[in-house]
């Protein structure tokens, strides 16, 4: 019998060497001052600014879920990376934390280099939309794991606060206005059932929707908010966020409110892309259903005091968002939800 290799057995040392390679300068790209040590290393080394006199550190974690299946349909690999960041800053954002680096897990069969360098270069653009370092990561080769051409994602995130800026909702009062701010398009969430619409339907990908292909409607990265949102808190006092992923609305604004308040939200506020109205036919799902499934074009939600509604709207716009006044918070009555619609 002859020498058997670790390549033989499906695992290329030296792809995953190659692939090291090309990811250091999409990393370099994404360096903060505070970065000591990056990519190559046993662990990356990371220090906390000076300017934080009681430093809070925050973390997430997630994956892009089963939007990657599209994405492998499509043979589309560069934007799922950015879903990726966004997930995790975007859920650590709401509690006033500014992102300070990232780590990525990114799993596969076979190692295609090509592959493997468009989906980190979306996570590298992620890190710079959102300000953090891409310091690090695992690129697991698992022949058997997964089906040829396909991958997994997991994303962490870190980011630190001022403890006394902690934002929790323990403030938010009655008459406090909730302002949503535009999502992208369904972001990284509901896409199970989407592809189940997909199939159903038997929409093609490429099909045209509203001057653009389907595809591109679907596949739209999730937006990251955290530039415009942290220079929002710098200047007013933000009382709650909630990101709006899986669950809705419905979901999750209830994560930041005190048990005897609710938020009455009025969904006639907001304009609601195409791709949400079309979902909503295609499976003839309810109203109910939609908003507690998809962020339904409410990518994220503040909670400001009424008096300073107008100056967040304006400096959000100003930054680029497009924000709605969708709701404000009353008291709870007995056995009210947390959310209502009205």
């Amino acid at each position: 019998m002859s020498s058997i290799s670790y390549k033989d057995a499906g695992v290329d040392i030296d792809a995953g060497d190659a692939l090291v390679e090309r990811i250091k300068p999409l990393a370099k790209r994404t360096l903060r001052p505070e970065v000591l040590t990056g990519i190559g290393g046993f662990g990356a080394l990371v220090e906390i600014s000076k300017k934080f006199k009681e430093p809070v550190l925050v973390s997430g974690t997630d994956g892009v879920g089963t939007k990657l299946k599209l994405a492998f349909e499509l043979n589309r690999h560069d934007t799922v990376g950015i879903d990726l960041v966004a997930m995790s800053v975007n859920d650590i954002l709401v509690q006033g934390a500014e992102p300070l680096f990232f780590l990525d897990y990114f799993a596969t069969g076979k190692l295609s280099l090509d592959t493997a360098e468009a989906v980190i270069s979306g996570i590298a653009t992620g890190c710079v939309q959102a300000g953090c370092a891409l310091i690090g990561g695992e690129t697991a080769e698992m022949p058997g794991m997964y089906p040829e051409g396909e991958y997994d994602l997991a994303g962490f995130a870190v980011g630190v606060v001022e403890k006394s800026k902690v934002i929790g909702g323990q403030s938010i009062a009655l008459g406090d206005v909730v302002l949503g701010l535009a999502s992208s398009g369904a972001h990284s969430n509901g896409y199970s059932l989407i592809r189940k619409l997909i199939d159903l339907s038997h929409i093609g990908l490429k099909s045209d929707f509203h001057g653009r292909p389907f595809a591109d409607a679907v596949m739209e990265p999730t937006r990251i908010y955290v530039k415009p949102v942290l220079s929002l808190i710098e200047k007013l006092n933000v009382k709650g966020m909630a990101h709006i992923t899986g669950g809705g609305i419905t979901g999750n604004l209830p994560r930041c409110l005190p048990e005897t308040v609710a938020a009455q939200v009025n969904p006639a506020a907001w304009t609601r892309p195409p791709l949400f109205d079309w979902l909503q036919q295609a499976g003839e799902v309810t109203s109910d259903e939609m908003l507690r499934t998809f962020n339904c074009g409410i990518g994220l939600c503040i909670i400001v005091a009424a008096s300073d509604a107008e100056a967040a709207t304006t400096h959000l716009q100003e930054s680029g968002e497009t924000v709605w006044q969708i709701g404000e918070i009353i008291a709870r009555a007995d056995g009210m939800e947390q959310v209502i619609y009205s």
